[in-house]
């Protein structure tokens, strides 16, 4: 997904092999990016680009005139299932296909009109009936879509719309007799019913007030950070040899500071999954729904009424200003290449979009920037210095040298000292050139290459007029800088997730949900990437659209870095797992605290990973055979036969799930119960699998509406959790929300106020008040305590 598709990848490797080895040692041996990728493209034949086209080819990506009717089809009959979501992302598809102003793109607006409506999504259905419309929406229908409209204009409360629509109407019924005589009662019953409708709204004195949240208000920085516009005023930016840039805590910083607030620089959406290469006609369309059909492609923002780009099916907004903004800024490049941007990768995708926006920062400066250090061994590694430079704000970002005050620049940083989120920031990122295999750099190297030659075959099919800077006589200088970035990508690139709420197996019509990250982009965050990496971090980081909120998850005292973590956290892994995760991708061997208590202490597995001797129930300790830690007691057994013990009950786990899955219940408790019975023998209480069986059961148990005992089983698993993660954890927040709808559910008052209230602090530490979860945690709360007393 980050990078090519694995036929590509296998070519290349293969491309690779059979190259000479005074070619493979010019290139692994090459001082400068800008060497290395003249080198590879030089080895780029018409043979690999017509494979790599044959790739591309297999990505629907265009517009196709017999997709529409096939999805419009599918989507009325998950209508008529009153599957409206289903029909809705359906309609959506057909739309993405269709060309703009014919009668298949008009119908599939207003079939979504149809579905958004069913889902109260009023205001979305009212301007799918103007898209309808606009796109000459079929004459003979309108009454039916202008009654709709109508329906949304009466419960938003916009009454004189309402009614003048109404008039329109019944003036067009006058003037143009369409519709047969029993289609006509119909709607004119319809009319009547609408016009009492709005005259019973005129009289009541209620109005609707306006209840968007503003998502934003409470991420604004306390105070401007004049060196990183980005940062809180509480954080510092730092450079040493060792640790490179950084940042450090100018101040006593309490848990849930927002310590910083950036708009990615660059992101692409995940596509999600890919369908197969080379698929046959009967699967030609793709009905599975993924991040592509649910997120606006520009900004990320959650929407069911897609707005399609006009010249092809896969990039797709949640508005027609967030389609012009990113036609603008990219699109209009990208556009013809997306079966080739889907095969080379996010990573290839993100590069060619980082340098598309550096032409808005002025093309002629960034082309002299680029042809004058690009080819600087040195610039591949702005951190190598052998002094400590340390920018500060008492310290002017000046040093003393030989008696002279002199400039200590921190790469990234303008002439002023100021690090801003702008491509003059993310040119100076890492690739880490010297630490990529030669095969890894061929790879990009060639992909770039390629994706170069379709933008300059596509700049020669237009006018000169057209064609900008970026795509003109500089295109292999931009190569360059492209192929800098997709390096700089495995280290840099910052995963862009969400929060899905979905709901237990069985419980869906109890409002209980399942809270899961999921990852919708990949961008670049200039200012993020200056935090380093720790396992046990003191940041969390969440995200509202493309902008990643860090904030401080323990106290963090004056002169301490802030410290996020990339991925392998102490929770999750073990050490040995977290510290190979870390060479291999970010070349780097983690000593943070945690992974040097974690060498120095004895052999002993984490809680959630130990097992307990059958015969008394202490922990038991040891290597391939483990012994019971209890003095009076000699029990001894294999690791290899508990671990065979723990994976037999993993898969009996999965099998309660599908039951539970489908709706099979009580066989799904009795094959929970005995699992939880066989592990009380030799799993401890805090063993990760034992939360699993717990947590299963609390779901089947709400399924049944049993809260009690849902509530009692997922209490359990909440001492896992708490043992694994911490009782401050993201995690643990979730698990809190949950049972504290199990308890609002079971009407357990004092219990539902008492979990509320703690999982309001812990999830106001990691996402601040306007998180989904937070708003619901106090419309549960004000919802109990207007309750009357029982």
């Amino acid at each position: 997904m980050d990078l090519p598709v694995d036929e590509w990848k296998s070519y290349i490797f293969q491309k690779w092999s059979l190259l000479p080895k005074s070619i493979q040692d010019t290139i692994s041996t090459a001082d400068t990016l800008k060497d290395i990728f003249l080198h590879s493209s030089s080895l780029l034949q018409p043979e690999d680009e017509t494979f790599l086209k044959s790739l591309a080819s297999g990505y629907l990506v265009g517009k196709d005139p017999n997709a529409p009717p096939f999805y419009r089809e599918e989507g009325n009959k998950k209508f008529q299932k009153k599957d409206y979501v289903g029909a809705t992302v359906l309609y959506s598809k057909g739309i993405s296909h269709a060309r703009p102003h014919t009668a298949d793109i008009s119908l599939c607006y207003a079939n979504r009109s149809a579905a958004l409506f069913y889902m109260d999504e009023y205001e979305m259905c009212l301007k799918d009936i103007t898209r309808a419309q606009m796109h000459g929406y079929p004459e003979s229908l309108q009454p039916k879509v202008t009654l709709r409209k109508v329906e949304c204009l009466v419960t938003l409360g916009r009454l004189q719309e309402a009614g003048q629509t109404i008039r329109d109407l019944e003036s067009n019924f006058a003037a143009k007799p369409t519709v047969a005589a029993a289609q006509f009662q119909i709607l004119q019953r319809n009319l009547c019913r609408l016009k009492m409708k709005v005259q019973e709204r005129e009289r009541l004195t209620a109005t609707f007030p306006t209840t968007l949240t503003k998502i934003f208000e409470d991420m604004d920085l306390r105070e401007v950070n004049e060196q990183i516009p980005c940062a809180s005023s509480s954080v510092s930016l730092c450079m040493d040899p060792l640790r490179g840039r950084y940042l450090i805590a100018t101040e006593d910083i309490l848990p849930g500071e927002l310590l910083v607030k950036e708009d990615a620089f660059v992101s692409v959406l995940n596509p999600g999954e890919r369908p197969p290469l080379h698929q046959g006609l009967a699967s030609k369309w793709d009905t599975r729904v993924t991040n592509g059909d649910l997120y606006c492609h520009r900004c990320l923002t959650h929407t069911l009424a897609m707005v399609p780009c006009d010249g092809c099916s896969y990039a797709k907004y949640c508005s027609h200003e967030c389609m012009q903004q990113a036609w603008g800024l990219y699109h209009n490049r990208e556009c013809p290449l997306g079966g080739l941007l889907l095969t080379l990768g996010i990573f290839c995708h993100v590069a060619l979009r980082a340098t598309l926006l550096a032409r808005f920062e002025g093309a002629s400066k960034v082309i002299r920037k680029l042809s004058s250090e690009i080819s600087n061994k040195d610039m591949c590694s702005p951190e190598s210095e052998t002094s400590v430079h340390t920018l500060r704000s008492d310290l002017g970002g000046e040093s003393e040298e030989n008696g002279n005050i002199v400039q200590t620049p921190v790469p990234g940083c303008d002439v002023n000292g100021k690090y801003e989120n702008n491509y003059n920031a993310v040119f100076h990122l890492l690739p880490h050139t010297e630490h990529h295999s030669p095969e890894y750099k061929f790879l990009c190297a060639l992909s770039v290459s390629a994706l170069c030659r379709q933008l300059e075959a596509a700049d020669s099919s237009k006018p000169d007029a057209a064609a900008p800077p970026i795509l003109c006589s500089e295109l292999s200088t931009w190569g360059v800088a492209m192929l800098k970035h997709m390096l700089q990508l495995q280290c840099n690139a910052q995963a862009i997730t969400t929060i899905q709420q979905t709901a237990l197996s069985g419980s869906e019509e109890n409002n209980v949900t399942n809270s899961r990250q999921v990852r919708l982009a990949t961008g670049i965050f200039p200012v993020v990437s200056l935090l380093n990496h720790s396992c046990s971090p003191n940041t969390s980081m969440s995200f509202v659209s493309t902008v990643a909120t860090v904030r401080a998850s323990e106290k963090i005292a004056k002169g301490q870095e802030i410290l996020h973590c990339y991925g392998p956290h102490h929770s999750r892994m073990a050490v040995a797992d977290r510290q190979q995760k870390l060479r291999a991708q970010y070349f780097f061997d983690c000593s943070c605290p945690v992974c040097q208590k974690e060498k120095h202490r004895a052999t002993v597995g984490p809680r959630w990973e130990a097992f307990c001797c059958g015969r008394c129930g202490a922990l038991l300790q040891g290597g391939d055979v483990l012994s019971c830690g209890s003095t009076s007691c000699m029990e001894s057994v294999s690791r290899d036969h508990l671990i065979s013990r723990v994976q037999d009950l993993q898969r009996q786990v999965g099998g309660a799930q599908k039951l539970l899955g489908n709706g099979q219940l009580e066989q799904a408790i009795q094959l929970l119960l005995g699992c939880r019975h066989d592990a009380e023998s030799f799993l401890s209480p805090e063993h990760s699998v034992v939360g699993e069986m717990e947590d299963a059961l609390a779901q089947a148990y709400a399924a049944l509406g049993d809260w009690q005992k849902s509530a009692a089983h997922l209490q359990k698993s909440l001492q896992v959790v708490e043992a694994q993660h911490g009782p401050s954890s993201v995690e643990m927040g979730h698990e809190l929300f949950k049972l504290a709808q199990l308890f609002f559910n079971g009407f357990a008052i004092p219990e539902a106020l008492n979990t509320i209230e703690r999982a309001e602090k812990v999830l106001l530490v990691h996402y601040g008040p306007c998180s989904d979860e937070i708003q619901e945690l106090q419309k549960m709360k004000s919802c109990l305590l207007d309750s009357p007393p029982i």
